[in-house]
C-alpha cells in the first residue's frame, strides 16, 4: 500500500470514530472549522483539527462530517491542493464563491432531514459564525444546532499535541517604539469606561510587547487579555513566564492569570460595561450570557487591528533596516540558484527554500520564517499556495518559471516578497502572463488615492490588465504585515469584495498579483509597501505608496511592446533605488551581478 493510499484509509478511519460519537450521542453532523479559540488564522499543532480530521493542511477551511458523507469547504488559493489531500478520503470539495458551490448550511439542508442536530465545539466556533449557521439551518431547515464537548476531540485524537509551554520574551522598547503602558492607555481612551475582552493573538502580543513560539512562524503567545478602566489582566499558561518577565509585566501593570481560568473568570470582571471582540468564541459568550442578557455586556469592533496597523515611527525604520538584510539575503540566494543551473546541478524545490532561508539566517535580527515558502516550479506555481514536501518535491529544469513566495521574521520587521523566476527558456505564454502581472503591479504601485479610500477601491489597479484579456485570480491582492508579528495583518486589504477599512499613513500591505494555468504554470510578483502622505490640494488630502521590498524584478520574461513608457520608468527607477540600497552591503562580484539585473531597459 502506498503511502498516500494509506493516509488516506487512516483519515477514513478518524472519520469513522467520529461518527461512532456522533451516533451515540444523537447528532447528525459535526462542523469542524481551521481555527483556534482566539480566531487565529495560523494555530498552534493543538488545534489543528480539521487538519487532522480530513488530511487537508491548508491554512483556510472548513470540513463537514454527516453520519454518511462528508465535505470540506476552502477558497481559490487551496482548490488544487486540497484535490490531491483529500483524494481517496471520500471528503467533497467544495470550492469557495464559485456559483455553483452551496454554503454550509444549504449543503446541509440537502443531506439531513428536518430535525436533525448539527454539532459545533464552542471553543473553536466564533459566536457570530455560530449564530449565522443556527438561524439558517433551523429557519431553512428545521435542523438544530448544538455544542459538543470539547474533550471529544482529547477522546478521538490520542496523541493530540498539547498546548505549547515556550516561554514568552519581552519585545524591548528600542524595537517596540512604544510602552505597554503607553498602549493600554490609548486602548482605555478609545474604549472610555468599559472593559475590553481581547482573545487575538497578534493583539495580546502587540499591547503587552511580548513575542512567543507558540505558532509556527507567526511570534504569539497563546493568552487571553482582559483591560479594565483600571487594570489589564493577562491569562497565560505560567510555565511560560520567566522571573525577568514577570517583573516586567508587574512594572506595565499586567496581572498575570492561569490561561485555564479565563473561561471562568471572565464574566466576573463586570464592575464596568463589557466589550466582547465580533468574532468571540461561543464558549466565551455563554459565559458571558447572563450580562449580555442584562444589557451589560455587548459586541463591539476592538480598537486595536487598527492602532497595530499603523506602524510608529521606530517600526517604519525598522521595517526598512529589515528589508536590506532581506534583500541581501536574497541577491545571495539568487546568485546561488543562477550559478547552480548554469552548472547543470540538482537544485529541487525543497534545497531552493533550504538555502535561502540558510541565507536569511545569517543576517542580523533574524528569527524564522515568517510563512511557510511557496517554492513551485512549472506547474506546482498554478497551485497558489503549493508547498513543497519531501513527496512532491521535483528538480528544477533549465527552462520554465520558479515561483518562489518567502519571507522572514526579523526582531524589527516582517517580509514577504514573491519573485517568478525564469530558469531557462520560457514560452510566449508565459512571458506574456507574466507581463500583465507586473503591469498590474506597477498600477497599484504607482496610485495615488485621497483619504477615504479602501483597498477594495484600489483593487482593480491590479486586475486591469488581466480583465481586458479575460484573465482573474481570486485571491487578494494584498494585505497588512505586522512588526515582528503575523505576516497576514488587518483590517485593511486589497481585494474584489469589499473591505471598508480605510488605507491611512503607516500601514504597510502587500502587492501580489498572480495568474494561474493549471497544469501549465504560475506567475506572481509581490513588493510589501509602506502607505506615506502624498499632497494636499483643493480637493483634500492625498496618499501614496513607498516600496519597502528591495529585490530585482526579473526582466527577462518581460515583453516590451506591452510595456508603456511609464511603466518602464518605474521599473528602472525602482531597480536603481535596490541597486543604491544593497550595494555598500554586497562584495564586489555580488555588487556586478546585482548591477547587471537592476540595470535599465
Amino acid at each position: 500500500m502506498n503511502d498516500k493510499r494509506k493516509f488516506a484509509d487512516e483519515v477514513c478511519n478518524r472519520i469513522g470514530h467520529l461518527r461512532e460519537y456522533m451516533k451515540e450521542n444523537g447528532v447528525q453532523a459535526v462542523i469542524v472549522p481551521s481555527t483556534d479559540p482566539h480566531g487565529s488564522e495560523y494555530v498552534p499543532d493543538h488545534w489543528k483539527l480539521r487538519e487532522w480530521i480530513s488530511g487537508f493542511n491548508g491554512s483556510a477551511g472548513t470540513a463537514v462530517i454527516t453520519l454518511n458523507e462528508a465535505a470540506l469547504w476552502t477558497d481559490s488559493r487551496y482548490f488544487l491542493q486540497a484535490e490531491e489531500q483529500l483524494e481517496g478520503t471520500g471528503i467533497l470539495l467544495m470550492k469557495e464563491k464559485l456559483p455553483e458551490t452551496p454554503t454550509i448550511t444549504d449543503w446541509l439542508g440537502s443531506v439531513l432531514k428536518k430535525d436533525d442536530t448539527v454539532g459545533i465545539d464552542p471553543t473553536v466556533n466564533s459566536h457570530e459564525q455560530a449564530e449565522t449557521w443556527a438561524n439558517e439551518l433551523i429557519g431553512k431547515y428545521n435542523i438544530a444546532l448544538t455544542h459538543i464537548p470539547t474533550e471529544w476531540w482529547d477522546e478521538l485524537w490520542p496523541l493530540r499535541p498539547l498546548l505549547p509551554y515556550e516561554e514568552v520574551e519581552v519585545q524591548p522598547l528600542p524595537l517596540a517604539g512604544e510602552s505597554c503602558a503607553d498602549k493600554l492607555t490609548r486602548i482605555r481612551k478609545e474604549i472610555g469606561k468599559k472593559t475590553l475582552v481581547v482573545s487575538a493573538l497578534d493583539d495580546i502580543a502587540w499591547t503587552l510587547n511580548l513575542r512567543g513560539h507558540d505558532v509556527h512562524c507567526n511570534p504569539v503567545a497563546v493568552s487571553y487579555l482582559i483591560i479594565t478602566p483600571d487594570e489589564a489582566h493577562f491569562f497565560v499558561l505560567p510555565e511560560k513566564i520567566s522571573s525577568p518577565v514577570e517583573e516586567y509585566l508587574r512594572e506595565e501593570g499586567v496581572i498575570i492569570h492561569p490561561y485555564a481560568d479565563f473561561y471562568h473568570e471572565v464574566a466576573t470582571f463586570d464592575t464596568y460595561p463589557i466589550l466582547l471582540p465580533t468574532d468571540s468564541n461561543v464558549e466565551i459568550c455563554t459565559q458571558c450570557q447572563r450580562l449580555i442578557n442584562e444589557g451589560r455586556c455587548t459586541f463591539a469592533t476592538s480598537p486595536i487591528p487598527a492602532m497595530k496597523a499603523i506602524k510608529n515611527e521606530t517600526e517604519i525604520k525598522g521595517f526598512r533596516q529589515a528589508m536590506v538584510r532581506d534583500g541581501i539575503a536574497l541577491v545571495r540566494f539568487l546568485m546561488w540558484l543562477e550559478e547552480k543551473m548554469a552548472k547543470g546541478e540538482e537544485v529541487t524545490e525543497l534545497s531552493a527554500d533550504r538555502e535561502l532561508t540558510r541565507q536569511r539566517s545569517y543576517q542580523a535580527l533574524f528569527r524564522d520564517i515568517s510563512f511557510d515558502t511557496i517554492a513551485g516550479y512549472g506547474t506546482h506555481g498554478a497551485i497558489v499556495h503549493y508547498e513543497p514536501t519531501p513527496e512532491s518535491d521535483i528538480p528544477l529544469e533549465p527552462r520554465g518559471l520558479l515561483l518562489l513566495d518567502s519571507g522572514a521574521q526579523y526582531m524589527d520587521g516582517t517580509t514577504d516578497i514573491t519573485r517568478t523566476i525564469p530558469l531557462g527558456p520560457v514560452t510566449d505564454d508565459e512571458c506574456r502572463d507574466y507581463t500583465l502581472v507586473l503591469k498590474g503591479n506597477i498600477a497599484l504601485s504607482r496610485a495615488h488615492f485621497p483619504h477615504g479610500t479602501c483597498g477594495t477601491q484600489l483593487d482593480v489597479l491590479a486586475r486591469q490588465f488581466m480583465w481586458a484579456e479575460g484573465i482573474n485570480y481570486l485571491h487578494g491582492t494584498g494585505h497588512g504585515v505586522g512588526s515582528y508579528l503575523n505576516v497576514h495583518e488587518g483590517p485593511h486589504q486589497f481585494r474584489m469584495n469589499h473591505m471598508p477599512a480605510l488605507l491611512l499613513p503607516g500601514m504597510t500591505v502587500t502587492n501580489e498579483p498572480g495568474i494561474y494555468r493549471p497544469g501549465r504554470h504560475g506567475v506572481r510578483i509581490e513588493n510589501m509597501m509602506l502607505i506615506v502622505p502624498d499632497q494636499e490640494t483643493e480637493f483634500g488630502t492625498y496618499y501614496k505608496f513607498d516600496i519597502l521590498t528591495l529585490c530585482p524584478i526579473d526582466t527577462r520574461p518581460i515583453v516590451r511592446d506591452m510595456m508603456t513608457p511609464d511603466e518602464i520608468q518605474w521599473l528602472n527607477a525602482y531597480h536603481q533605488r535596490v541597486f543604491d540600497a544593497l550595494a555598500p552591503h554586497l562584495e564586489e562580484e555580488e555588487q556586478k551581478w546585482l548591477k547587471e539585473k537592476t540595470k535599465k531597459i
